[in-house]
């Protein structure tokens, strides 16, 4: 019972043929591969299992028609050349049967022995004798017809056989054994050597039937990747953007039905594209547009809250309270205006960099300067000259100003900016500018959404007064110069921003610094 239950928990063939699939090397797991390994095993199998059927009945035909032949000329013989012995037989006469029996036969390589009680008389070594066994010995003694059995000796077929001698009782008597026995012990090397060729042609062709097989297989696997091999490629193309890629559709079979299909998917979806980049250019063009048409306004409303800031003083309370509300909302729609305006030129393919090698702490230091922060973010800057890098300084000043306000208006105190440089990969440098706070962080929600346009985490740091464009901006910058930009929280609590800028080196262009990530 317990090997019983043990053979029952072990692995099934299914499970076991996963096994070997999950440890066969890649290549070898593919259409192709399988494809051939299956014809092959099939060709073997019917190759193999055919010859073997074949080369059996051929056998038994061959073995068979020669033991009939040898036992009727064997018989033929003993009844001519026994014909004349007495009842009781010397061993001269017994010497002149076998030699009758074997000059009829002398082009059949016979070795006869003919036995009478203890009398022998043969024309061969009597160790060639030595073949006859016992049951074949005790068989022949009580049987009236011939009895014959295959032996192998030295790795020689031998096909020996006995034939009792029996003698005429008269008329209407049956007839009686005489008491002497023939044997005859025949070589089959013929049979052998005929064996052995049809063993021969049966491994040529189970040889020619796997080289078919395996030729098939390619030609199959062939017809069967090309269109494989082409929607694949069709794929990678689509995937590169050109939606317009379509399939050559041959024939009425799955694959046909499958490039069908692909090119149903294709066409739809090219469609749908179009007609989401139209509905894109549309709003950025309204956008852009939009923006345009309200920077003159905006100019106008500006230069009036500012001549109305100047007398605010000097009116009511209340008349001032509304004055410095109008001028603040005109300040925070220019914002926007601007912002809006950025926004369209990184859409339209339009912002350009405008570069100059830059002391990056001397610039960060007069970004907090001109906003009055110095007092309120702990910098950890190289010295001065320490670090230089070829960057649009506008641009630079617009991603700090941008980090440490988010920092200083969402974040909590202390906001701690640094500035250091890392080499990676090797020949390569990157300034690395990071910004972070001691507030509440950036919940798992809107981690994935942090750079997008127009989303405000209102629950990750209260309420917002922004409008939403400032770390796409800050993004957009960012890659315009090569670089990268990510979010994180850090374990003690607060949320971190880093900024990765290449640097420069002797001896390297710009293109191999910003393809270097």
């Amino acid at each position: 019972m317990r090997g019983a239950g043990a053979a029952g928990r072990g692995p099934g063939p299914i499970r076991l043929f996963r096994k070997l699939l999950a440890k066969t090397p890649l290549p070898l797991r593919g259409l192709r591969a399988r494809l051939v390994t299956a014809f092959a095993l099939i060709a073997v199998i019917s190759a193999l299992s055919t010859g073997t059927l074949a080369f059996r009945e051929a056998r038994t035909g061959v073995l068979q028609e020669s033991q009939d032949t040898v036992i009727q000329r064997f018989r033929t013989s003993v009844d001519t050349a026994a014909g004349g012995l007495p009842v009781t037989p010397s061993r001269a006469q017994l010497q002149n049967a076998v030699g009758e029996v074997v000059s009829t036969n002398q082009a059949q390589s016979w070795q006869v022995l003919a036995t009478y009680g203890n009398l022998r008389a043969s024309n061969a070594p009597n160790n060639v004798f030595g073949l006859l066994g016992a049951d074949l010995r005790r068989s022949v003694r009580t049987k009236r017809a011939a009895v014959f059995q295959r032996v192998n000796a030295d790795g020689r077929p031998y096909l020996v056989v006995g034939l009792p001698v029996t003698s005429n009782g008269g008329e209407g008597k049956e007839a009686e054994l005489s008491g002497v026995v023939m044997y005859l012990v025949v070589p089959q090397n013929t049979e052998q050597a005929y064996v052995k060729s049809m063993v021969n042609a049966i491994r040529h062709a189970t040889l020619v039937a796997l080289c078919l097989a395996v030729l098939m297989a390619l030609l199959a696997a062939s017809a069967v990747l090309r269109p494989v091999r082409a929607l694949r490629q069709a794929t990678r193309r689509m995937a590169e953007g050109h939606l317009d890629v379509r399939l050559a559709v041959n024939g009425s079979d799955e694959l046909a039905d499958l490039s069908r299909s692909f090119n149903d998917t294709a066409a739809a979806l090219e469609r749908s594209v179009a007609e989401l980049r139209r509905l894109e250019a549309q709003a950025r063009r309204f956008v852009a547009d939009v923006s345009h048409e309200l920077r003159t306004p905006l100019a106008a409303m500006t230069a009036v809250t500012e001549i109305l800031d100047e007398g605010a003083l000097r009116l009511d309370p209340e008349t001032s309270e509304v004055l410095r509300l109008i001028s603040e909302e005109t300040n925070r729609l220019g914002s926007l205006v601007n912002d809006l305006m950025e926004i369209s030129r990184f859409d339209a393919g339009v912002a350009e960099l405008h570069l100059d090698e830059i002391d990056l702490a001397e610039s960060i230091q007069r970004t907090l300067a001109s906003r009055g922060w110095q007092s309120r973010v702990d910098t950890r800057l190289t010295a001065p000259d320490a670090l230089r890098a070829r960057v649009d300084p506008r641009r630079i000043d617009v991603v700090v100003a941008n980090l440490v306000g988010n920092a200083l208006r969402h974040g909590a105190p202390p906001v701690r900016l640094a500035v250091s440089m890392r080499e990676e990969p090797p020949g390569f440098a990157w300034a690395v500018i990071e910004v972070t706070d001691r507030g509440s962080g950036i919940t798992e929600e809107a981690m994935p959404h942090i750079f997008e346009r127009f989303y405000k985490a209102n629950t990750t740091r209260g309420r917002s007064e922004s409008s939403g464009l400032g770390l796409a901006i800050t993004a957009e910058n960012v890659y315009l110069h090569g670089g990268r930009i990510s979010a994180a929280n850090l374990t003690a609590g607060g949320a971190a921003f880093t900024v990765e800028l290449p640097l420069i080196r002797e001896g390297t262009s710009d293109n191999a610094a910003t393809d270097a990530w």
